[in-house]
């Protein structure tokens, strides 16, 4: 499964590419999310990239340092992929599932594993834009407490992290799935946390892009 890229052309277009990634398992509700994100930011001109833990072999950090004395991983597998996108992308929206009150697994694997990214060039985030989105079963499954642990992650390595603001969407996009599609589908409030989330994140890359070019 490659990674999807997709550009829309607008009047108003802007050559940045946000990365989507999906941190869960299952082509379920936190990729169904996770599209219509994408999906809005297109409708505003921007360039996106998906990519999605589901089927692929991300395995988890050793700590073994082997980055820190040469150059890349020990562990080869599809992580080298996701690499150079979260390199050239501008804008990062990770999406995780709640498992246990936190994101699942194989979020906290890619978060880990941009280990070696970052012994590569230490300032390879320093700058980027990010926006989180948790995908919970229950009404209060964990949802702010995954989005912490996702905001902990921009912070520690130099991403300014957007949330939708106050009255709806404080620390970024929440939805209570019921664990269906059609729970998911439903939650008009955790669209409504989207769409504001998005709304911000868009307009703060947007307004970047109009002072670089003054």
């Amino acid at each position: 499964m490659g990674v999807e890229k997709r550009f829309f052309s607008f009047r108003n277009c802007y050559h940045v590419m946000i990365l989507g990634i999906s941190g869960s398992p299952r082509a379920k509700t936190t990729e169904y999310v996770l599209r219509e994100a994408l999906k809005k930011l297109e409708e505003r001109g921007f360039e996106t990239a998906f990519f999605s833990v589901r089927g692929r072999k991300i395995g988890f950090c050793n700590h073994c340092d082997y980055c820190l004395k040469k150059k890349g991983c020990v562990i080869q597998d599809d992580m080298q992929e996701l690499h150079p996108l979260l390199r050239d992308a501008e804008g990062i929206v990770i999406a995780s599932p709640v498992y246990n009150g936190g994101i699942s697994a194989q979020t906290k694997a890619v978060m880990d594993r941009t280990r070696a990214l970052v012994a590569s060039d230490p300032d390879v985030f320093r700058g980027k834009v990010g926006m989180a989105v948790a995908v919970g079963g229950d009404r209060a499954g964990g949802q702010e407490l995954a989005i912490q642990q996702m905001m902990t992650f921009y912070t520690l390595n130099g991403v300014l992290t957007l949330s939708g603001g106050f009255f709806g969407a404080n620390i970024g996009a929440t939805f209570w799935s019921k664990d269906t599609m059609e729970g998911v589908m439903a939650d008009e409030e955790g669209f409504r946390s989207l769409r504001k989330t998005v709304k911000r994140f868009a307009e703060f890359l947007q307004g970047r892009g109009s002072s670089a070019s003054v």
